[in-house]
């Protein structure tokens, strides 16, 4: 891609298109009427270099202005690309350029908290003066597709969305190859994963899935899924298939391996952590009974009947008779 940033028509372009003014004229000229409609030219301004990402910047002689809409809330921008030669692609290119300045528009309200989060609508103006005339390409990007209405059908609709949530268990379980891991996923949070045995069995019995394609389901079930006894469940798995049976109870006996460190690493702590608590109850005790005695030393030299001592300070006869020795 050629570099134009020190060309004098990048030049040129930059001086007057960087003035207010002059860009309010060119945008209140050359904008299509319907756009031209929603957009508050008053409030136009330049977009600081630090908002516009490198990879934005890095890209030809862009210019990007910010402004208000007409009809209240909202920001949409106007990225006016300098063109100097064609480009079959430039329409592409225009795309990614908006693209990208969505996003950084996002990340900039992403950064100030703001509860509005759309996307802005971004318009790409393309400025050429080159020697073909007129230019030469469409500037609309689908037609940089081989078969443009396809494209159009595509990107113009809502995209393919496949929600298992929303899919029957028995569709699903038509679903071939696919239909283990859309099950699964699908119920993952909501159900023991007992509930499904069955269904499971069913699946895996008819001998589609790899071994390394069961082992994964099996760890993504113990891992994420709401199982009460993990280890009957892959051990129901392994007495009803055969065909997987080696593979199951191997990580069954990782389960039981698991399940004893885990216990006696909570038995470590649990008896380290009672050990300490009685450590600090015994220091406590300690630590009162020696101010007690303290407490004692102090009454008796001054005076006061023991049977006060004894009250106030909650010590015993013999207390008192081994603290005199």
């Amino acid at each position: 891609m050629p570099d134009h940033a020190n060309t004098p028509h990048d030049a040129i372009f930059r001086q007057f298109l960087s003035h207010p003014e002059t860009a309010r004229d060119f945008l209140n000229i050359h904008l299509p009427p319907s756009l031209r409609a929603i957009c508050d030219l008053d409030t136009l301004q330049i977009e600081p270099g630090s908002f516009v990402e490198p990879a934005l910047r890095a890209l030809h002689s862009d210019i990007l202005y910010s402004l208000r809409t007409t009809y209240g809330e909202g920001c949409i921008y106007c990225l006016i690309e300098h063109q100097s030669t064609p480009d079959p692609m430039m329409a592409f290119r225009l795309m990614q350029y908006c693209l990208r300045v969505m996003r950084a528009h996002l990340e900039k309200i992403r950064k100030k908290k703001t509860a509005r989060k759309k996307l802005p609508l971004v318009i790409p103006l393309l400025f050429y003066h080159g020697q073909s005339s007129p230019y030469p390409h469409s500037t609309n990007w689908l037609d940089c597709f081989d078969d443009p209405d396809l494209a159009r059908d595509l990107y113009g609709n809502p995209f393919p969305l496949v929600d298992v949530t929303a899919i029957p268990d028995d569709k699903i379980l038509t679903h071939k190859r696919v239909a283990l891991l859309e099950l699964v996923q699908k119920h993952i949070r909501q159900r023991d994963m007992v509930e499904l045995l069955e269904q499971f069995v069913y699946l895996l019995s008819r001998r589609t899935t790899p071994h390394g394609h069961l082992e994964a389901f099996l760890h993504y079930v113990l891992q994420a899924g709401n199982t009460g006894d993990p280890r009957n469940f892959v051990e129901q798995l392994a007495r009803r298939l055969p065909d997987y049976e080696e593979k199951t109870m191997t990580i069954a006996e990782e389960l039981k391996r698991i399940g004893r460190e885990e216990g006696l690493e909570q038995g470590l702590e649990q008896g380290l952590e009672q050990g300490l608590e009685k450590g600090r109850w015994e220091g406590l005790e300690k630590g009162r009974r020696s101010a007690s005695l303290e407490i004692a030393r102090a009454l008796l030299a001054c005076g006061v009947d023991v049977e006060i001592v004894l009250k106030t300070t909650g010590l015993s006869r013999e207390d008192l008779a081994r603290m005199r020795q």
